[in-house]
């Protein structure tokens, strides 16, 4: 069977992150996977909220681009870098796909409980489609030459993966690139992109825990990148997946080294362990507040009734 990879592209059609793009899905394609280009510009956004469901009546495209990514086998995302990490209107698709709905954890006890005959204590949507193994790579550019204004780009790109248990195979971000399609004057950068196609494509239909990473290794041994939170006390947590560790003074340089244990990665969000974690919290907390559903609505009763809205016009009318 063909493996299928879908290409987001997060920039002007022929600027620099759709160059990328193209490299890397001509790399993909030539691995042997068929692929296809979506841009993500070429998407209606415009409802707030509301089901995905592809060609409901005032539905945007959100619920189309939830089901190609269903029927797909991995996903390469490409993007620009604004003020220092990825556009409004990509986290405003990440906002639109994600949540229960997306989560491995929630699919696969929902499934457990049907299967044993069980009702869920509280049912989210859920898509059984999620399960399916895929995996996932990373591009971003930018114009900065310094790493410092690129820094939040490729923990936030993650989002779009996690909850899904898409494994990430590789990851990139470039600089320079100054004047749109500028990174067509970086041959390595497009070899690097195309590289990064083969890597993806070679592994399509991998489970998570089978996936190889080939991209620069980075200090979290979980996601591999390198922004780290201190939580005192020589705790750190990574700041992109949550995974836990010790900091200790390096002996033999000037800096420190980050010690995971194999509790501190449980806790990373890539984990079916803390999924699942996660899926007990979120029931619990639903459960407990649907109970008080009569104190929520006089609590909030005053305060509803404090209204100093100010729309624009066109919203008012």
């Amino acid at each position: 069977m063909t493996m299928r990879l879908i290409g987001l592209s997060c920039g002007p059609a022929d600027g620099s992150s759709d160059l990328l793009l193209k490299a890397a899905l001509r790399g993909a394609e030539d691995a042997g996977v068929e692929v296809a280009h979506v841009r993500l510009g070429d998407l209606d956004l415009s409802a707030a909220a509301g089901p995905m469901t592809a060609g409901a009546a005032g539905e945007d495209d959100a619920g189309w681009f939830w089901d190609t990514l269903m029927e797909s086998d991995g996903l390469i995302v490409s993007t620009g870098v604004f003020n220092r990490t990825i556009p409004g209107r990509l986290k405003l698709l990440l906002d639109r796909l994600l949540g229960p709905k997306a989560d491995v954890a929630f699919a696969r006890e929902y499934l457990r409980k049907r299967d044993a005959g069980e009702e869920a204590t509280v049912r989210f949507p859920f898509d059984e489609r999620v399960l399916r193994p895929r995996v996932a790579g990373f591009l971003a550019v930018g114009g900065a030459l310094t790493d410092h204004w690129k820094t939040l780009t490729l923990p936030l790109l993650h989002h779009l993966t996690f909850s899904m248990q898409i494994g990430v195979v590789d990851q990139v971000q470039f600089g320079g690139a100054g004047i749109p399609a500028a990174i067509a004057l970086d041959a390595d950068a497009l070899e690097r992109a195309a590289l990064l196609g083969r890597n993806v494509a070679e592994q399509a239909g991998h489970a998570f825990d089978d996936v190889e990473f080939r991209g620069t290794p980075g200090l979290c041994p979980m996601c591999h990148l390198d922004l780290i939170a201190v939580r005192g006390g020589g705790e750190v947590e990574c700041a992109t997946c949550g995974a836990r560790g010790v900091a200790t003074a390096d002996p033999h340089s000037d800096g420190i080294t980050i010690t995971f244990t194999p509790e501190g990665l449980a806790q990373s969000v890539l984990t079916e362990v803390e999924k699942h974690e996660h899926f007990l919290e979120v029931q619990e907390t639903a459960l407990r507040q649907f109970a008080q559903a009569e104190q929520i609505a006089a609590g909030g009763a005053e305060l509803r009734a404090f209204d100093r809205t100010l729309r624009p016009e066109r919203a008012a009318r």
